[in-house]
């Protein structure tokens, strides 16, 4: 399972013109599941997400967790993570869980969070959807497990 994690100021998902999704400060997580991956993967995703030191403290040093900030989550699918760009000039795929499994791990990762009372939005699995976003940094990491 890996996440591409974004520190941002704000960030939205619409699918077909519409707001599905929104966050103010926190953490734009772009949700990518293999086929290997189960709970145990989402928890321990979950658990780096919710307290990876990104956020700034009052020296100026990130020092501080999105569970510190008390900031919100955004969850989109995304499934070109789990892409195998070795070979070639096209990605593969065959790594990529299956859409039932995906939305299994997808919807259970979500609700972990909700759980935790961090304050979760999300885009729309398997849609066309369109991100928008202020990276905060800019920072971005790649967190996998």
């Amino acid at each position: 399972m890996q996440g591409l994690i974004q520190r941002v100021s704000n960030a939205k998902v619409e699918v077909e013109g519409s707001i599905v999704g929104e966050i103010d400060q926190g953490i734009l997580l772009l949700l990518g599941v293999e086929k290997a991956d189960g709970e145990e993967q989402a928890d321990k995703l979950l658990h780096k997400v919710s307290n990876y030191r990104i956020f700034t403290d009052e020296q100026g040093k990130m020092n501080l967790s999105l569970k510190d900030i008390g900031g919100q989550l955004l969850v989109v699918s995304q499934f070109t993570l789990a892409a195998d760009t070795k070979k070639g000039m096209r990605p593969s795929f065959s790594s990529a869980a299956t859409p039932d499994q995906a939305t299994h791990l997808y919807e259970y990762f979500v609700a972990k969070a909700q759980a935790q009372g961090i304050r979760v939005a999300t885009g729309q699995f398997a849609a066309d959807m369109q991100v928008s976003l202020t990276n905060d940094g800019p920072v971005t990491f790649n967190l996998a497990v």
